[in-house]
Formats: structure tokens, sequence, C-alpha cells
């Protein structure tokens, strides 16, 4: 989970920040983009691809990033920006927010999947990356719960359609909640409902 942050390191690069996303595929609520950077020599065997673990682990762990990390910057893009510019867009937006939110800046990047950022600073993308390293893992982590406690505040708002439950995902019961109420101001509608 540290080969591509010691790669980066024996390349002169210092402050390593990996870069996750979550919400790519719900039909409601935003997508949300991490950045982390952790310090050179940490280690934690439990953190990992976040949808790999349990929802109370994710919640532990998140807790940990947050006090051990140098810093955690967050990216929202709201589901009528995913719906003006696509989610692909959308989420590369929110990728760049959130390494904009990190103080300090990062000297390199750790992305996870295929597409780069627009962006100055140098770059790594990496497929299955919230798996392989331990940078992006973090990420994921960190976009996956304050993605859940978004949608967690939606529920209270709209709870007709259980995003409590479903975080926006077309689960079979969230579609019939549209079949029966509509959609509601946080649905996407550019993302078909079956």
């Amino acid at each position: 989970m540290h080969q591509f942050e010691l790669c980066a390191r024996r390349r002169g690069f210092d402050a390593i920040a990996g870069v996750d996303e979550a919400g790519r595929g719900p039909l409601a609520g935003p997508v949300v983009a991490a950045a982390v950077i952790l310090p050179s020599d940490y280690t934690n065997g439990e953190i990992r691809d976040s949808k790999k673990l349990t929802p109370r682990k994710r919640e532990s762990l998140y807790t940990t990033i947050r006090n051990d990390a140098i810093s955690v910057g967050l990216g929202i893009m709201e589901a009528s920006a995913i719906d003006r510019i696509n989610i692909l867009q959308a989420t590369l937006s929110a990728m760049k927010m959130a390494i904009s939110d990190l103080s300090p800046q990062p000297d390199y990047i750790l992305i996870d999947g295929i597409n780069t950022i627009h962006t100055s600073i140098p770059q790594e993308t990496i497929i299955k990356g919230d798996s392989l390293s331990i940078s992006v893992a973090a990420a994921s982590i960190i976009a996956h719960v304050s993605r859940d406690h978004i949608m967690d505040r939606f529920h209270v708002l709209y709870p007709q359609y259980n995003f409590l439950k479903n975080k926006g995902y077309g689960t079979e019961e969230h579609r019939e909640a549209v079949k029966k109420y509509g959609r509601c101001k946080i649905h996407r509608r550019s993302f078909k409902i079956k």
C-alpha cells in the first residue's frame, strides 16, 4: 500500500496527496472528492478501499485519518452541476477543489482511476488506486464518509426516499419512491431512472 508513495519520494517529492471520489453512480446527491496528505512514515494496516469496510469501520478510520493526516481537502459538486457539465467533469472538478482545499499544497498527486486533473502539480493515475495506495485509500474513506454524512442530512429533508439507507443509489425502494413522489431537488435529472 506504500509502493506509489515510496516511488514518488525516491523521485524527490515530499507532500504526496492521494485523491479519490465517492458518489459517481447514485441517482441523487453530490459527487464528493477528497484529497489526503499523510506523513511520510505513516502506516495503518486498517486503511483500505472504503468499499471493503463496514460503515462503522469507515467512521472510525475517518476520525483517525482526520487526526493523523497532514492535510485533508474536500470538493463537492451538487446534482445541478452534475446535470450541467456531466458526471465525469463534475468528478474531476470536485477532485481539483479537494486539492485546492489542502494546506500545505501537495507537490505530487496520486489519483484513483484513469483521468488526470487539470493542474500544474505532477500527478499519476492508478487503476484501483484505493486498493494499491494508502494515500488514495485514505482519500476514499474521507470521501465516502463525507458523502454519507451529506446524504444523512438530506434524509431529514426528504425522508420519503430513505437516503439514510440508500445514500441516493438506485435501489428498488428508491426507484419506487421516485415513481410515487417524483424527483426532489437533489435528484440528478441527467440520470435515467429505470
